[in-house]
């Protein structure tokens, strides 16, 4: 599938405010995802990290490709798919109010209830950070 959308409510059980993927660019079921995220300065988390210097908190950006991962399998289960590793998790560069943040997602191995996706998160096409994510299946 190939399309500029929204994230369905029933892709993604997240609500406000920890959403963090704006719309889904691109997905391919069971193997690949592109999603945005628009980074504006309202965050909440922009309020004290850091006051005089706003920073997307790199945590959160891991989470943004977790969930990126995690709609790459999320129409094919029924269950909720939760974050298991995080690994070779590198950040490269500083996110910031006004970036846009690609988040590119693709399935690598599946080991039963396991998933182990390849992530990275760009802005203008600059990989910002990278990691591998494991998700479980309950």
């Amino acid at each position: 599938m190939s399309s500029d959308y929204p994230v369905p409510a029933r892709l993604l059980p997240h609500s406000y405010p920890f959403v963090l993927i704006d719309k889904i660019i691109e997905r391919k079921e069971g193997k690949s995802i592109i999603c945005l995220k628009n980074v504006t300065f309202n965050e909440a988390f922009f309020q004290g990290h850091f006051r005089d210097n706003p920073v997307m908190p790199g945590v959160l950006i891991i989470e943004a490709m977790a969930q990126a991962s995690g709609l790459i399998i999320s129409a094919e289960q029924q269950s909720s798919a939760f974050l298991g590793r995080v690994s070779e998790a590198r950040f490269k560069r500083a996110v910031v109010p006004g970036d846009q943040l690609v988040i590119k997602a693709s399935l690598i191995e599946e080991f039963g209830p396991l998933y182990v996706f390849e992530a990275s998160a760009h802005v203008q096409e600059v990989i910002v950070a990278e990691a591998e994510i494991t998700l479980t299946i309950s």
